[in-house]
């Protein structure tokens, strides 16, 4: 299991990176998107291009700025239970949670309880990646890989903007 967390750029785009690999040499590819709502990104398209990618994009597209916490408990948990039920379902290769540490971070899903079901239910030879900030504690010390981004720098600081096609 990886684990993509920090502060900086990038956690999300390396794991589709990882998809994009994976599916490149025929692996079985499943994205679970937990913040991310209909907001379509680049990732997704050229996904849609691969037969052997599977995309859910799920989420309300709740924020740290949320009106409604209860509805983004809600529907995080409702995303962690379809989530579990891809990662033992054996049909894929790579299963990529994204955005889940955000999840724990808010306390909507224990990491605890993540580590757990990974420790116990994962097929071994699965290979899961969780991203976003926050990872959990617990999250951390059942991975085997853990890279922590960290911003030097960012656009955004000076008043640019996303773009399309690069930030999303």
């Amino acid at each position: 299991m990886l684990v993509h967390t920090g502060e900086g750029k990038g956690k999300s785009s390396s794991a589709f990176g990882m998809v994009f690999r994976a599916a490149g040499w025929g692996m079985r590819v499943c994205v679970v998107q937990f913040i991310k709502g209909q907001w379509q990104t680049g990732e997704q398209k050229a996904a849609e291009r691969f037969d052997n990618i599977e995309w859910h994009a799920l989420g309300d597209g709740f924020t740290w700025n949320t009106q409604n916490p209860e509805q983004d408990i809600r529907t995080s948990r409702e995303i962690w239970e379809f989530a579990k039920r891809k990662i033992v379902s054996e049909e894929f290769d790579l299963v990529v949670l994204d955005e889940i540490n955000y999840c724990c971070g808010y306390g909507w899903i224990s990491g605890r309880e993540i580590a757990d079901f990974i420790r116990d239910q994962k097929p071994s030879w699965l290979h899961l990646v969780l991203t976003g900030r926050n990872a959990a504690v617990e999250v951390i010390e059942a991975a085997h890989t853990v890279t922590e981004m960290k911003p030097v720098k960012h656009a955004f600081a000076v008043g640019i903007k996303a773009e399309q096609g690069v930030e999303f």
